[in-house]
């Protein structure tokens, strides 16, 4: 199994050949590409998409999210997840991003997104300036792109050349939202089925996983491992004990749900690898973070270990998953629209 993974690390490495993952400064296009609905599309997404356009786009991301994050650092979290909850349906197009209409009901309603998803002021904050600078010309989807990238390294992460030229969709999809995107219930087995689904990897899972290493989650999201993992009144037997103790002190079996507790509560605020480490020590905070590592699939196991032994490798591997996952099933060329107000249709 050993000998399986290295192989399945060396494609890997050979794939993401492919795409520029830098520290450097992006750049950004210009022109729309051609392109449709369709599983992920690299060829007709462009760093360099808003050179002409647009060529201070994402300093002005960057202004916004400085002082978002510094006034609420667990706001770097909240916008990457953002980004995960959109292009988990119907691809990447700022569908997450609309509200309630006429002719469709807002994924913010969906079951995983409702009193959970945050930080949809800050892209209003950042669509207004973009606009006053360049008039009807970043999209919102691009706009989360960004967004998620800014996030990371200014949580200390990794950064990579975002690939843009995302259009942005006329619909929100409520009954797919729930659908699709992947509970915190679910095995090893299905949380890999449910990222194949959206032509993701093992090493996808696993990478973009990481990004619990910073951010919160609410009790109501793991509260049935602490009492009754399998309907038993057990506690999930995966549990290291005195972790098991100290989320039982803030999420009491009765009430309580809203509270909150660290994914990585070591190193909360920074981006780093410490949430792998902690999973091997059966301190993973929710059911689906823990399956990584103990939940019987070797492949996830060997990579939890390879990320928390190598802090570059995570990295590496983090900004190609990013780039992959934001490059589901795009709207190009002159299929949707650039929304002047992220909230609504144009």
């Amino acid at each position: 199994m050993a000998f399986k993974m290295q192989i399945v690390l060396l494609s890997l490495l050979c794939l993401t050949s492919t795409f520029t993952v830098t520290l450097a400064q992006p750049g950004y296009g210009y022109g729309w590409g051609w392109g449709s609905r369709g599983g992920s599309d690299y060829s007709s997404l462009s760093s360099y998409f808003y050179d002409y356009s647009c060529p201070q786009a994402n300093d002005i991301v960057i202004s916004v999210l400085e002082n978002a994050i510094a006034r609420e650092p667990r706001m770097a979290a909240s916008l990457l997840r953002l980004h995960f909850h959109d292009c988990f349906v119907q691809g990447c197009d700022a569908s997450i991003l609309l509200d309630d209409s006429a002719t469709f009901v807002s994924e913010k309603r969906a079951k995983p997104n409702a009193n959970s998803l945050r930080g949809f002021e800050v892209i209003d904050e950042i669509k207004a300036m973009l606009e006053d600078a360049c008039p009807q010309t970043v999209s919102c989807a691009d706009i989360l792109a960004l967004v998620a990238r800014g996030a990371s390294v200014l949580s200390g992460g990794p950064n990579w050349e975002v690939p843009l030229g995302r259009r942005d969709s006329r619909i929100a999809n409520m009954k797919l939202a729930n659908a699709t995107i992947p509970p915190p219930i679910l095995t090893a087995q299905k949380l890999l089925a449910n990222f194949n689904q959206q032509g993701l990897n093992e090493v996808d899972l696993v990478a973009l996983s990481g990004a619990h290493t910073i951010g919160v989650a609410r009790c109501t999201s793991f509260k049935k491992r602490l009492y009754s993992q399998n309907g038993n009144n057990q506690p999930d037997v995966s549990l290291e004990k005195a972790y098991l103790n100290g989320l039982k002190s803030i999420c009491p079996s009765s009430g309580g749900d809203n509270n909150i507790s660290p994914m990585d509560y070591a190193t909360p605020r920074a981006f780093d690898n410490t949430y792998y480490k902690l999973i091997l020590g059966g301190r993973g905070l929710l059911f689906t973070d823990q399956q990584l590592y103990s939940g019987n699939n070797a492949d996830l196991s060997q990579l939890v270990k390879s990320f928390a032994e190598d802090e570059g490798l995570f990295f590496e591997h983090f900004a190609s998953s990013m780039i992959k996952m934001g490059s589901i099933s795009p709207l190009l060329g002159s299929n949707g629209e650039v929304r002047k107000n992220c909230r609504r249709i144009n």
